[in-house]
């Protein structure tokens, strides 16, 4: 009884005392409001900070718009197909062959940028997965400690301080700028260079293997058009792509 009484008034006794004035007692009260900002700067605010330097964007926007209408009525339709024919472990194996394929550019500029220990990584990684693995269709390298970090010539580009040009949106394949798209061809053309696993050669004379590898691009890239449910996905999707971009070359 005794402590109750003797928290009951130690309560009241605080309950007397003022607040103490440090600016967090009422807050609100010190908040001061621009009733000049109305909502149309306020937009006009946020869309400068997603600005990206876009001088084809009329063009790029039909592209866009294009890309969306292929891949709703071609691409994914032949990717649900794809899974309803094909069980996960073969999914699986194709994408594991793919990746080891990619695997060759990848080293190619871990060198390019100066970056020995992802190209000892990423040499291992080829090592193991094409012996291990056969050929690739198996990953044994990650259950080992070697994960796949993607290096591409876009990138080679810009840690040697090439800037990105302007935005581009490539048709079928998407956002993109000057440098990434010469980085992409470049990337092409090594692979071709050193016919790894003999699949450039393979691939040339067996058109199957190409559309393969382009319905498991699509296949293992999560992005939907619309799913970002927003009258601005392209201007989102154009600084989202062009943050990313930055930070890879940054790592």
């Amino acid at each position: 009884m005794a402590a109750a009484c003797l928290a009951l008034g130690t309560g009241h006794a605080l309950a007397q005392q003022p607040p103490i004035d440090d600016g967090f007692t009422h807050p609100l009260d010190r908040l001061e409001f621009n009733a000049g900002l109305d909502q149309q700067v306020f937009e006009q605010a946020t869309f400068e900070a997603l600005d990206v330097y876009d001088p084809l964007e009329t063009v790029n926007r039909h592209i866009y718009h294009f890309n969306y209408q292929l891949d709703q009525w071609v691409m994914l339709p032949v990717v649900r197909g794809y899974q309803y024919v094909t069980p996960r472990f073969v999914r699986r194996g194709v994408s594991n062959f793919f990746e080891n394929l990619g695997d060759v550019p990848n080293l190619v500029n871990s060198v390019l940028q100066l970056k020995p220990k992802r190209a000892m990584q990423t040499t291992a990684r080829l090592l193991f997965n094409t012996v291990l693995g056969v050929g690739g269709l198996w990953d044994p390298a990650t259950r080992m400690g070697l994960p796949r970090q993607p290096e591409d010539f876009g990138q080679t580009l810009g840690y040697w301080g090439v800037p990105p040009g302007p935005y581009l949106v490539i048709p079928a394949l998407g956002p993109s700028n000057l440098r990434d798209a010469t980085g992409l061809l470049t990337d092409n053309a090594i692979r071709q260079e050193i016919n790894f696993l003999n699949y450039a050669d393979a691939s040339s004379d067996y058109w199957a293997l190409p559309v393969l590898r382009a319905i498991d691009t699509r296949y293992t890239t999560p992005f939907r058009y619309g799913q970002l449910n927003s009258p601005f996905e392209y201007s989102k999707v154009r600084y989202v792509y062009t943050r990313a971009r930055q930070l890879q070359v940054e790592e």
